[in-house]
């Protein structure tokens, strides 16, 4: 078997987006103890950025998507990348409509 995977948050620091790259990087870690090899936190200073990659691939872009990711979409982005098919629970299960 191969490396595992390293998750890389791109975020601006002139915004102060390190809490927020730092946050969903420990989210990504604690989730996938066992798919990831390792997460590096890059800052930038372009103005703006927040990206999540997966080795080369991009997986979020804010630039692209207009928003930053909620937790739980960025977990089912990085499954389906380093985990195809695995249960994420609660993460996966839709509420209930009123």
């Amino acid at each position: 078997m191969g490396p595992k995977p390293n998750v890389a948050i791109t975020y601006c620091r002139l915004c102060g987006w390190l809490l927020r790259a730092a946050w969903m990087g420990q989210e990504l870690l604690s989730t996938f103890a066992e798919e990831l090899g390792s997460l590096t936190l890059i800052p930038d200073e372009t103005g703006g950025v927040f990206e999540v990659r997966i080795d080369a691939q991009l997986i979020w872009s804010r630039e692209r998507e207009g928003r930053f990711p909620e937790i739980k979409e960025l977990k089912q982005k990085v499954r389906d990348a380093v985990a195809p098919g695995r249960d994420l629970g609660h993460v996966d299960h839709k509420a209930p409509k009123a």
